[in-house]
């Protein structure tokens, strides 16, 4: 009796908490975690279009994991995220410390390399795919027409696919992963600036002795956090290539958007679906931990 008065009592404190946070619950659970209990749950069943048939155990997990495409379609993913660091992971560092280098005009170049963040994926996509059109109406193959070079075919270079694909992404997610490095910088404590520059320490070392140090933390995590958000593309290579050529730009994502809205294979993408998330699940964990380490550590 004492445990239940001691209950209410508290709940009758925060009532008004309660009240506020009641409907963001209710869409937590209606939105996120409903909808993907219910998707692992349906994946092990037989799926007539639609509609959820007999239990069939892990008949769908072995569909999907016989597939001809799965190996080539899993070894895409693994090069969309190799790919992304070679391309994109540096490309924020140098606008940050560049930027955090100016005195003046900060605030017009913060909003320069944020602006193709506000661009919706798919539009961002579109503009990359006729930036790399393959015919010489193409704004790139228009560009290098005018030193004499013959059109290109771009993105219907098997090799060459996922690296265009990830420019257009990096162009378009720079900004935001910009402003949390640039943030770091700006965190830090001017007189160690000064102090280095009556030493007598240049840009690089006063980039390698107290910028790096003081966004170590902040370049750890975005490292995790890539590997999650790259391994989850779908729009651009379903708006850019479809997949093609031949499955070279093929994503787990867009595997499993096909096998549900073209095939109509649902039981199948929601078998891939589920592996795809339980892998994200891990990565997720390991960043969580990660970021516990290191905010103590901060």
């Amino acid at each position: 009796m004492k445990k239940r008065n001691k209950f209410l009592s508290i709940l009758r404190k925060d009532i008004v908490a309660w009240l506020l946070i009641l409907p963001f619950l209710f869409l937590i659970f209606t939105v996120l975690w409903k909808p993907t209990v219910q998707g692992i749950v349906w994946s092990f069943h037989k799926m007539n279009g639609y509609n959820v048939g007999e239990f069939a155990g892990l008949e769908n997990y072995k569909t999907v994991l016989r597939d001809t495409g799965f190996a080539t379609t899993f070894l895409n993913t693994i090069k969309y995220v190799l790919w992304s660091f070679v391309i994109g992971f540096f490309v924020p560092i140098i606008f940050a410390v560049a930027i955090n280098e100016f005195r003046r005009g900060q605030g017009y170049f913060k909003f320069a390399a944020y602006f193709p963040v506000m661009i919706p994926a798919i539009a961002n996509s579109m503009i990359w795919y006729y930036m790399y059109y393959p015919n010489a109406s193409g704004l790139l193959n228009m560009f290098f027409g005018m030193f004499g070079a013959e059109p290109s075919i771009w993105l219907q270079n098997g090799k060459m696919t996922i690296p265009l694909i990830l420019i257009s992404t990096t162009w378009h997610s720079l900004g935001s992963t910009m402003l949390l490095y640039l943030a770091a910088l700006q965190g830090i404590n001017k007189e160690l600036y000064e102090a280095a520059a009556i030493d007598g320490i240049g840009i690089f070392g006063r980039l390698r002795y107290i910028g790096i140090p003081h966004m170590g933390s902040i370049i750890l995590l975005n490292f995790v956090r890539q590997i999650i958000s790259v391994f989850q593309i779908l729009e651009q290579p379903l708006a850019m290539t479809g997949g093609g050529p031949r499955n070279a730009s093929m994503s787990l994502g867009l595997m499993a958007y096909k096998y549900a809205f073209q095939n109509f294979k649902v039981g199948n993408a929601l078998a891939l679906n589920t592996i795809t998330f339980v892998i994200l699940v891990s990565l997720t964990l390991f960043y969580f931990w990660i970021d516990k380490r290191v905010s103590r550590d901060v």
